[in-house]
């Protein structure tokens, strides 16, 4: 974590806006700049501006209803609805795509205006150009042809058209690679900054994207087939997946640990490419509201912080029936993403040094249990043993919760209470009825900030990983198959393999065969092809990163996988229009951003979508 995050002014000056008003947050009279303008302050002080592009990040980094939410991992519990983005009832008046949309290109016309005041050959714009690509990155896999601006916006214009994917892409991939070449980029950074590294894995990312939306077609898209019509973008994501990795010393096994690389005393480790910065220690501003809330989510309900010591979660975003049965027996990975052992709270002494959820990270010694989870692959034979030999463990003493523990498996949970004493009662309930209680089930820890205090949301000062070692890996294996050589594609997944802890599969085929555990219908088990091992392997490594949607919508899999395991889609014509034409396989273009950019019209609101604006409506009267 890095202070110097912290340190711009500009932020607090300006808000995030359309594209076609990007210039409103320079118009601002600058108090702290003594009476200058925003333009004067800038002038003379163009890292305020880059620092501004670099918080900016902050807005986009972290919406589990964008990232997650639409797929086949994440489930809302407790009676809590499915929402317009489980359900794909999106509309463009969503309010969360509209800030989304705008936040984006507001970071977008930090990093431009950063060029514009620093001169692109400062190494302030090579920073700067590194967020604008990851910024168009994200809005490409999320809305397709977006407007491509590299001009810092500082006038009136209202007139972008979207460009065409085959025109940003390009684009993207000409600056990024003149960036690694020629920039006078650190190799690495494990504090927040671009470096030639991160600019190494993003290249990676874009390729493989653009391989997906140009050089293959759908052959239908309900059940997620397709052609492929060339592998050189596939070709050149392998080559930057490996020179990303390779940057940083890794190429072959991976030698930390899962743990490790997840704990919150080991940030800004090796595996570390890139990462948006949080610090506690000097914020200037409200503490408690001044993080991120990414630890409070993809979890049950556990009552208030305040009074029972567990971490505040609300029940969204949890482990769909499919999540439960994804990890094997042996994968470390499900013990390292989720909590399952929940210490109990005496009322008072909260914390790491204390009592209650935290004291997991504290020192080692006698605690008591509240919550004990186990994976679907334990039986009750197995629990039952493990109670009895740490029978003083589930014990409530002192403490004030009651404890239970429950084997989270399918379709039947198996629960058990403890009374004072620690002798356990056993029922069984539906994962249905689980579900609709509280205490429901694991939550994720890969992102949990101990020096929290006891507060709902936004106290996270984790720093959010966006581009990391194993990461890239699974982006090389899917290059490689995806290319045709799949004997690298399979070398890669197994590397990520060994370090969980699993055996090394003999072919893709193998794991098909014996190592899926959720249950699937007959159509789709006959359709299972490499590339579903590359997403099984890629949804356990990077559980709750917000990957998941973006990895389905690229690889074409959207419609097939919310059709199989969203509870909330039950055919693939939910996820068309209303006409039943067209499928909703990207985020609706925002209606105030249609009916503000001259550029774009009615006609150009993604397939599935139907947005009639004021400059629409007019449009239609006048033919």
């Amino acid at each position: 974590m890095k202070t110097y995050i912290y340190k711009s002014v500009i932020v607090a000056l300006f808000a995030g806006v359309a594209l076609t008003s990007c210039s409103d947050f320079l118009d601002a009279e600058n108090k702290s700049a003594g009476g200058q303008t925003a333009d004067d302050y800038l002038g003379n002080n163009p890292q305020a501006m880059l620092t501004s592009a670099y918080e900016s990040m902050k807005d986009i980094v972290f919406i589990p209803e964008i990232y997650s939410q639409g797929t086949d991992l994440y489930i809302n519990t407790r009676g809590h609805d499915g929402g317009d983005f489980n359900t794909y009832y999106l509309t463009a008046d969503n309010d969360k795509v509209s800030d989304f949309y705008a936040n984006v290109y507001k970071m977008i016309n930090y990093a431009n205006a950063s060029l514009s005041y620093a001169g692109e050959a400062s190494t302030i714009a090579q920073e700067a150009r590194f967020i604008r690509a990851y910024g168009y990155y994200i809005l490409t896999q999320q809305f397709g042809a977006v407007p491509y601006v590299t001009t810092y916006i500082n006038n009136a214009s209202t007139n972008y058209p979207r460009t065409p994917l085959d025109e940003i892409y390009p684009a993207l991939i000409l600056d990024l690679t003149d960036l690694y070449e020629n920039s006078a980029l650190a190799a690495q950074s494990h504090d927040g900054h671009a470096s030639k590294q991160a600019v190494a894995a993003l290249l990676a990312k874009v390729n493989l994207a653009a391989g997906w939306d140009l050089e293959t077609e759908y052959v239908d898209v309900a059940k997620g087939t397709y052609t492929t019509k060339g592998t050189n973008y596939f070709n050149e994501a392998a080559k930057w997946a490996e020179t990303a990795c390779s940057a940083g010393g890794f190429s072959g096994d991976l030698t930390m640990s899962f743990a490790e690389k997840w704990s919150p005393t080991n940030e800004n480790n090796a595996e570390e490419i890139f990462s948006v910065q949080y610090e506690r220690n000097g914020y200037p501003g409200d503490v408690g509201t001044g993080g991120h809330s990414m630890q409070n989510n993809f979890g049950g309900y556990y009552g208030e912080c305040t009074k029972t010591g567990c971490k505040q979660v609300g029940s969204d975003n949890q482990q769909s029936e499919k999540s439960m049965l994804l990890f094997e027996q042996a994968d470390h990975r499900w013990h390292d993403t989720f909590m399952h052992t929940f210490y109990n709270y005496n009322g008072s002494d909260w914390g790491p040094n204390g009592t209650g959820y935290y004291s997991y990270y504290g020192p080692d010694g006698p605690k008591g249990i509240q919550l004990e989870f186990f994976p679907y692959y334990w039986t009750e034979a197995m629990a039952e043993s493990y109670f009895k030999s740490f029978k003083n463990k589930f014990m409530k003493g002192s403490y004030i919760n009651q404890v239970k523990a429950a084997i989270l498996s399918v379709p039947n949970v198996i629960t058990y209470t403890f009374d004072a004493d620690g002798n356990f009662k056993k029922s069984t309930m539906s994962v249905e009825q689980f579900n609709a209680t509280t205490e429901n089930g694991v939550c994720v820890k890969k992102f949990d900030d101990p020096n929290s205090a006891q507060l709902g949301s936004k106290n996270d000062y984790r720093d959010i990983v966006l581009l990391h070692v194993s990461d890239l890996y699974l982006v090389a294996a899917e290059a490689y198959f995806m290319a045709g050589q799949t004997d690298k594609a399979l070398e890669k997944v197994n590397q990520v393999r060994k370090r969980a802890g699993l055996v090394a599969l003999g072919s893709f085929d193998e794991y098909l065969q014996n190592n899926i555990n959720y249950s699937m219908s007959t159509s789709f088990e006959a359709s299972l092809t490499p590339l579903d091992v590359i997403l099984d392997e890629r949804a356990r490594e990077l559980y709750a990163e917000g990957q998941r949607w973006m990895d389905l919508r690229r690889t074409k899999q959207l419609v097939r996988y919310n059709v199989e395991f969203n509870k909330y889609v039950t055919t693939a014509t939910q996820m068309m229009d209303a006409a039943r034409v067209n499928y909703k396989l990207y985020r609706p273009i925002p209606t105030n951003e249609i009916s503000s950019n001259t550029g774009i019209s009615n006609e150009d609101q993604n397939p599935g979508y139907v947005v009639i604006t004021a400059k629409a409506a007019e449009s239609e009267t006048e033919k």
